[in-house]
């Protein structure tokens, strides 16, 4: 029997704003800055807004609380490769959210419904808190959740990967996160703090150094992400059996290394 597709996510102004977590001013203003698609007109002229709507909106969160000004973020988005899907965008943040510090909040299950959009059974949180997208507390009405991997948890709550799969993914992504943060660090640390230190800056030549690295980060955020995101889709290229490249596509990376191993 054909499962019947599900109907595209349609939602109005305050159920957009509500799912996503912000108020309707904040969306009405990135939407007057151009970093939002117009929504469609339904009935009654009433504006409706899809999954890229709301996928691209979170994305906007995320790059907000990594720091990025409004321009910054309209530049980021101008980069993104063009044809981006919702499952891309939801994508997307969820890895720029892994290369960030930690900024989990408290939620109770009816907020965390919310914000999924649908109810969630016991076996549902159990997935989510396997993704890394939630965490259990003391009180079994109040979770930590993580609001970068929360909407794209959502999206593959339904999808038959058992849960000890996702549990050593959640694992693998972040000890390769680990290693990578701490070898960009050593690097940073050798390449440009200690000459710069050495040079015997002034006190406030110091602090302004200090502020300007912390700028960098949202751009090796997005430097990571996008060559995850690249590597990964060649390494899926060939499918479930892992066969290769899609026909016609590159066998190595597009920088041109050879793959390890």
């Amino acid at each position: 029997m054909t499962a019947t597709p599900a109907a595209p996510l349609r939602l109005t102004v305050d159920e957009l704003a509500a799912r996503a977590g912000v108020t309707v001013r904040t969306l009405r203003f990135y939407s007057s800055k151009g970093l939002l698609p117009p929504p469609e007109l339904g009935a009654r002229r009433v504006g409706l807004y899809g999954a890229e709507h709301l996928d691209r909106l979170e994305l906007i969160e995320e790059l907000q609380r990594q720091g990025l000004t409004l321009a910054a973020i309209e530049r980021y988005l101008a980069q993104l490769p063009e044809g981006m899907s919702s499952l891309d965008l939801a994508i997307h943040r969820a890895l720029v959210a892994s290369w960030t510090p930690e900024a989990a909040e408290e939620s109770t299950r009816a907020q965390l419904e919310r914000r999924a959009g649908r109810a969630l059974s016991e076996t549902h949180l159990a997935r989510l808190a396997a993704m890394g997208a939630l965490a259990r507390t003391a009180d079994p009405d109040v979770f930590r959740v993580d609001p970068g991997l929360l909407p794209l948890g959502v999206r593959v709550l339904d999808v038959p990967i058992p849960l000890e799969t996702l549990v050593a993914a959640r694992a693998v992504v972040l000890r390769h996160s680990r290693a990578t943060a701490h070898e960009l660090h050593r690097l940073f640390r050798e390449t440009v703090w200690r000459p710069y230190r050495e040079s015997g800056p002034e006190p406030a030549e110091l602090e302004r150094m200090k502020e300007l690295t912390d700028h960098i980060q949202p751009m090796i955020a997005q430097a990571l992400v996008t060559a995850f995101q690249r590597s990964l889709r060649e390494e899926l290229g060939g499918g479930p059996n892992g066969e290769g490249a899609r026909p016609g596509g590159p066998t190595t990376p597009v920088d041109g290394a050879a793959h390890e191993g």
